[in-house]
């Protein structure tokens, strides 16, 4: 049951400092920077496109 539950807490030291009181073996995660660029359809079609089209 313990292995199932994700816990998340305001800060990393926060969560560091209850996993040592409770005994619980911890593993930190980063979150991932969105540095997604959004893309319209369109873009696909624009006649200015630097890059080939690929199927």
């Amino acid at each position: 049951m313990k292995q199932q539950v994700k816990l998340t807490f305001e800060t990393q030291e926060l969560a560091e400092a209850y996993a040592k009181r409770h005994d619980i073996a911890y593993r930190v995660i980063q979150p991932k920077d969105a540095t997604r660029k959004a893309v319209s359809y369109t873009d696909n079609f624009r006649y200015t496109r630097t890059q080939p089209w690929t199927h």
